[in-house]
């Protein structure tokens, strides 16, 4: 029984190893874009980062030393913060220029609506604060744990539009599937506590949410996004915009199969132990 945990822990290092490697680069990318280039606007990236490993501190100082309590709290942290932001943005952009207007190509391409620029970047810091936590204390397993990939395609396609200005309000389009990001961490937090009785109104309610937000919030504005790009490509010109956006979106749309596969399966097996429960009593 020894052998195996011991493989696992080599296939767990070499992928922290990987991935540890990526993020070194992209921060040491992100500083010299910021000094070099002068881009002050990009220090938001930062203020992200120290944002959110201050709110680690808080928590396992106050709450939790366990880690992945820990991580789960700032999480859901970040999902908060964020669908609120983007829910405000587009708010505020659908009131000033109306729909159309809106998701013009080049509105979504070459545009920066009110606030996206500052949200894609504190969103950025994040993504690369979790990615350190979760290599740090080990919260993930595989040769490609879906997690990191998940963080390393955002932080890739994040930061190059942020460097070249372009894509940002596609971005904060995909951002809309973190409202769905509020009830996967509440969900954790809420299992974490030991509230796991599915025959209780909270667990129905939260599952609900869980679902609707998962298709409306996360799969069909990701496939939306999908759909609209395709539509446009003509309008895209010969740069490398399109390959990566459909590149980022391909990605994105692949995670979320396999996280609807697996919500799929957890929420037949917690409905399924009620179940079971009921029958004993």
């Amino acid at each position: 029984m020894v052998r195996p945990r011991n493989n696992q822990e080599k296939v767990n290092s070499k992928a922290g190893s990987f991935f540890m490697a990526t993020l070194i680069m992209w921060a040491v990318s992100v500083i010299f874009e910021i000094i070099f280039d002068k881009r002050r606007e990009l220090l938001t990236i930062l203020a992200g980062f120290v944002f959110f490993q201050l709110a680690n501190w808080i928590v396992r100082s106050f709450l939790s030393r366990d880690p992945l309590v820990v991580n789960t709290c700032v999480s859901l942290l970040h999902s908060s913060i964020t669908s609120f932001s983007v829910v405000l943005i587009l708010m505020s952009r659908w009131k000033g220029s109306g729909v159309n207007e809106m998701f013009e190509h080049s509105e979504l391409v070459r545009g920066t609506w009110p606030g996206a620029n500052a949200v894609l970047c504190f969103s950025s810091g994040y993504f690369a604060y979790d990615q350190l936590d979760m290599l740090v204390y080990r919260l993930y397993s595989g040769w490609i744990p879906s997690i990191l990939v998940h963080h390393l395609l955002l932080l890739v396609c994040f930061t190059l539009a942020l460097y070249r200005n372009i894509t940002i309000n596609y971005l904060i389009l995909t951002l809309i599937c973190e409202l769905h990001s509020v009830f996967l961490h509440v969900r954790k937090i809420r299992r974490m506590a030991g509230v796991r009785d599915a025959r209780k109104t909270i667990v129905k309610v939260e599952w609900g949410l869980n679902c609707v937000t998962f298709v409306l919030a996360r799969t069909l504005s990701h496939v939306l996004i999908t759909i609209k790009l395709l539509k446009d490509a003509s309008k895209f010109g010969d740069g490398v915009e399109l390959p990566m956006a459909l590149f980022g979106m391909a990605g994105m749309n692949l995670l979320n199969l396999f996280l609807g596969m697996d919500l799929y399966g957890a929420c037949r097996r917690e409905f399924a132990s009620a179940k079971n429960l009921q029958k004993s009593h």
